[in-house]
């Protein structure tokens, strides 16, 4: 079984600090900044959160950089909470840690 608790802890480590010109700066990922890449973890994992869950996946609105980290904290509760299966953890998992490996200055 992955260890999406894990993945979430190693990612919110190396965000927790981050202030608004440091999210505004350049991922690994073309194009993306790494509040854009993180943005769209959050959007994963609320809609795997809702797979888990059984419902219909939800648009997450982008309300402020330095909400990202309680964002991606309290999704990974929802999922964890859900009795996930575990391909869905796996996914999950690797979307995690793809973000967290796309993220650079680390």
């Amino acid at each position: 079984m992955p260890d999406f608790a894990a993945a979430i802890e190693r990612l919110l480590t190396r965000i927790h600090h981050w202030d608004e010109p440091r999210w505004r700066s350049a991922s690994a990922t073309a194009g993306l900044s790494r509040s854009a890449l993180v943005q769209g973890l959050v959007q994963q994992l609320a809609d795997l959160g809702a797979e888990a869950e059984k419902r219909p996946s939800r648009p997450v609105p982008h309300l402020h950089d330095l909400v990202l980290r309680d964002q991606l904290r309290v999704l990974a509760d929802d999922i964890l909470a859900a009795n996930p299966t575990d391909d869905l953890l796996e996914r999950a998992t690797q979307a995690t840690n793809d973000v967290r490996d796309s993220l650079v200055g680390r």
